[in-house]
């Protein structure tokens, strides 16, 4: 897809959900596609899923949707819905390839609690990505100030070792 970004989502279980048993989850990027867990037939309201998807996500998506649904004898049963903003794990404050580990609220159709989704996210960054930013964090780090370090004790031998606090004023 052009234009997208992968996610790697894990999707690791659920809490306090009303379903008893055969719970999965679908998780869509936009509302064309979507992928979905395999059923935890035994989970009950605790189900367990510690399942990892690829999602294509668009470059002008805003939310991920993770909805958790179970299989009845009439069809899929939609237990509860997370609307994710995609700015919890996108952005500049976050590394390459960092892993967000998260838990939302779900919500059924009427707005009423369902439960809670627990989920970790981390978007995919090709090999060659990594390498350059390796290289020119490299080439940053030559120019920071260097770590001080002091002896702890006089005979100890050991030094501590300070981290840099920059201040403004």
């Amino acid at each position: 897809m052009a234009n997208s970004r992968v996610l790697e989502v894990t999707i690791i279980s659920g809490e306090g959900l009303p379903a008893k048993k055969n719970a999965f989850v679908v998780v869509r990027a936009d509302p064309w596609t979507s992928t979905s867990t395999k059923v935890d037939s035994d989970g009950g309201s605790y189900p367990q899923w510690n399942e990892k998807l690829a999602v294509d996500l668009p470059a002008r998506s805003q939310f991920l949707m993770v909805e958790v649904q179970c299989k009845t004898y009439s069809g899929n049963k939609v237990v509860g819905t997370a609307r994710i903003p995609v700015s919890d794990f996108t952005g500049e404050y976050f590394p390459a390839n960092y892993l967000h580990l998260l838990s939302y609220r779900l919500r059924d159709s009427s707005g009423v609690r369902s439960g809670i989704i627990n989920l970790s996210v981390r978007m995919k960054v090709p090999e060659n990505a990594l390498a350059a930013a390796a290289t020119s964090c490299g080439a940053a780090s030559s120019y920071s100030r260097p770590w001080t370090g002091y002896p702890v004790a006089e005979k100890s031998g050991g030094v501590v070792i300070g981290v840099p606090a920059w201040s403004r004023y």
